[in-house]
């Protein structure tokens, strides 16, 4: 019969058992983010986007900075960034107008306050009964404790993304406007904003409009201040709009032809510019829902 060998424990010392700090890993250290409203924040971004991304150069050059100084509590702002969906400026702010004269004005937009209304009270205002039910259920959160103006200040941008999201109503791009132009937060890239992907594509010559899955890649240089690059997006394609609306298209001359024949092409041709700019007054101008801020093609985000 053979005898299994009794495995050898080797003693250690205390001080081979202690870790040794000099090769203890570190763990890394977070860098504190400071709001965009922070002072001079704006110009240390403007700073390393010149340095780190020289492409949007000219873009910053061309534009005055942005400025993130408007501030509301985050349950006010979240409610208007419900109202405001899908509708245009002028039709947003009357409805939230009522709103917040419904609730007793804008100290009293509490989730106690919201709750009390009842749908039949928010439709006499123009709030559909969907948007009732967003209302009632970011207002039951806050009263349930899920969600708080404390709470949402304090979390980290993947955590608030994570708690936001489960609002019904409010989707990641009405998250990414929130914490860009509510909470100012630095470092936010909104992927599903189809306006900040045409001006990714603009920017960077791209054949083709970048998927939402390639935009974290394409603007990776631009951290810690990626919401400062998109806001710089949002300018470059309503630049680009503007050019092709009030500039007549060249890349069709017009042909050489005998005098009244001439002149009737170049009336038409001013007329069909008339048009194209009559038209181009006549769309909803859509302005981020927490601060005003122009963003034009925002209509086309996807709300999720």
């Amino acid at each position: 019969k053979l005898l299994s060998r009794p495995r050898k424990l080797r003693k250690l010392s205390p001080s081979q058992s202690q870790t040794n700090p000099q090769t203890q890993t570190s763990s890394p250290t977070q860098t504190q983010t400071r709001p965009l409203s922070y002072p001079n924040e704006i110009n240390l971004a403007l700073t390393h986007l010149r340095t780190s991304d020289p492409t949007l150069t000219p873009l910053l050059t061309s534009h005055q900075p942005p400025s993130f100084d408007a501030f509301q509590p985050p349950f006010l702002a979240l409610t208007k960034s419900i109202l405001y969906q899908q509708l245009a400026y002028k039709a947003g702010t009357s409805i939230y107008s009522r709103f917040v004269s419904l609730c007793g004005g804008s100290d009293n937009v509490l989730p106690s306050t919201v709750l009390s209304l009842s749908p039949s009270n928010l439709r006499q205002i123009g709030v559909s009964a969907r948007k009732s039910s967003y209302l009632h259920d970011l207002a039951k959160k806050y009263m349930n404790g899920i969600l708080s103006d404390k709470i949402i200040l304090s979390l980290d941008d993947k955590s608030l993304f994570t708690m936001l999201t489960m609002v019904n109503g409010i989707g990641s791009w009405s998250v990414h406007m929130f914490m860009i132009f509510s909470l100012h937060r630095p470092d936010v890239l909104p992927v599903n904003d189809l306006q900040v992907r045409k001006g990714v594509q603009l920017l960077y010559g791209l054949d083709e409009l970048p998927r939402p899955s390639q935009m974290e890649q394409l603007c990776e240089r631009w951290r810690p201040y990626r919401s400062v690059g998109a806001w710089y997006m949002w300018r470059l394609v309503e630049a680009k709009a503007s050019m092709s609306v009030n500039s007549p298209d060249l890349s069709r001359p017009l042909q050489t032809l005998p005098g009244p024949q001439q002149e009737h092409q170049e009336q038409q041709q001013r007329q069909q510019l008339q048009q194209q700019r009559q038209h181009h007054l006549q769309q909803p101008q859509f302005i981020d829902p927490i601060n005003g801020i122009m963003n034009v093609g925002s209509n086309y985000a996807q709300l999720n």
